[in-house]
């Protein structure tokens, strides 16, 4: 709820220094640099391929559902006519505005990798009855509309909203509320739909055997809770360089309830996922949990239910620690968790008898994420970092929990 008992002076808009980066963004592009070329070794030796797709997929899928989470946020904030998050909502446009560009990412998998990825991809018509039962859904043409369409929807809901964002900032027009308000509920579809459909496309059809009713659900939850983590150190890391001081320890509070809340949500929904399956005993369910429940996947696995829910959880019930730096630790190791999670969903397809970890797996996360993180710099200082003229942001500065 928020307090109108006192009037506040409306703050100054604030704009991002380059100088206050220092050398990141150019160490960023750098690492970024040098571990696509790393990656680009793998695509090129054929005896090094396979390895490069799936750890190439695996650096992908990674980024992809951390700014897909991000633009759920803020059709949330939207949807919601939220007031508490609009002194942090811009961090998480000029996060998502990144869709606009993740796609270049996604071209080495369908160009050179999709027939090593997907098994499904080149085996003809009457090779396996379960797989012609599919043939509607699991083709060449569909793939490509579906994964095109996934971008440009995706790309839409976050570069209108940040450009009607940042057009308020200009003229204060209440028309930008009310139309991000739209975009805000058709974008929470959108999310739900792209995301659902783009962890089938792309991870579940890994085994093109294996389905869950649960599966999008479950990527979903992932991609929220460490979207958030992500907000949660990108506006800590701007106040040590003094800037967003409106943002006080009632908006951590919140952040860390949320963070919470999608702990426990992700864990309710892979044990949910997990308990039906196991309940069923049907081998087409089955084959996804007795891949990575044997061998040297199982402590991977194991490991994810005790570092990513059971030792965050009791953390977060506290408090205080939602409202001190001991937040931003448990954001990063929620962070490295989704990490782990995403790496477990892919690499156990290509290395069936345990783990392998790979210099790629390493250079994939480097390319990508450097240069994601060296773009995002780039964007930052293209508008102010906090919503200066939104309606509601005096109703945000007066928070309380």
């Amino acid at each position: 709820m928020s307090d109108h008992s006192h009037e506040i002076t409306p703050p100054k808009s604030e704009r991002f220094d380059a100088k206050h980066a220092g050398g990141l963004p150019n160490l960023l592009l750098g690492a970024g640099a040098i571990g696509i070329l790393v990656s680009l070794i793998g695509l090129v030796v054929p005896a090094w391929r396979a390895q490069f797709a799936f750890s190439w997929l695996f650096g992908f899928a990674y980024f992809f559902t951390i700014l897909v989470g991000s633009l759920f946020w803020i059709c949330l904030h939207h949807a919601t006519d939220s007031q508490w998050s609009v002194v942090v909502r811009r961090q998480l446009e000029n996060v998502s505005k990144l869709l606009l560009y993740i796609w270049v990412f996604f071209l080495p998998i369908i160009f050179f990798c999709k027939s090593i990825l997907w098994k499904w991809w080149n085996l003809p018509p009457g090779h396996e009855p379960g797989l012609d039962l599919k043939a509607g859904y699991l083709n060449h043409p569909f793939f490509y509309i579906r994964s095109v369409i996934y971008f440009l929807v995706l790309a839409f809901f976050s570069y209108s909203l940040w450009k009607r964002s940042t057009s308020q900032d200009k003229d204060g027009a209440a028309r930008h509320t009310i139309s991000m308000r739209k975009l805000g509920v058709g974008g929470i579809v959108a999310v739900a739909l792209c995301i659902t459909f783009a962890g089938v496309d792309w991870l579940m059809a890994l085994d093109y055997h294996w389905y869950s009713t649960m599966w999008g659900v479950y990527v979903f939850a992932g991609a929220a809770g460490s979207s958030l983590s992500l907000l949660i150190l990108i506006v800590s890391a701007l106040q040590a360089k003094g800037y967003l001081k409106l943002v006080n320890e009632e908006h951590y509070h919140i952040m860390g309830k949320y963070l919470l809340a999608f702990t426990i949500f992700w864990a309710y929904i892979g044990f949910d996922q997990y308990m039906l399956i196991w309940y069923a005993n049907i081998p087409e369910e089955t084959s996804y949990f007795r891949l990575r429940n044997t061998e040297t996947w199982w402590y991977l696995s194991s490991a994810l239910v005790w570092l990513r829910f059971v030792l965050p959880f009791p953390v977060l019930l506290f408090q205080f620690i939602k409202k001190n730096n001991v937040i931003r630790y448990v954001s990063g190791w929620i962070l490295f968790m989704q990490l782990i999670d995403v790496y477990v969903i892919v690499l156990p397809v290509l290395h069936r008898t345990g783990v392998r970890f790979s210099l790629f797996d390493v250079s994939s996360i480097v390319g990508i994420g450097g240069i994601l993180g060296w773009m995002f710099f780039k964007i930052i200082g293209d508008s102010n970092l906090f919503p200066a003229r939104d309606p509601r942001l005096l109703a945000s500065l007066k928070l309380t929990n």
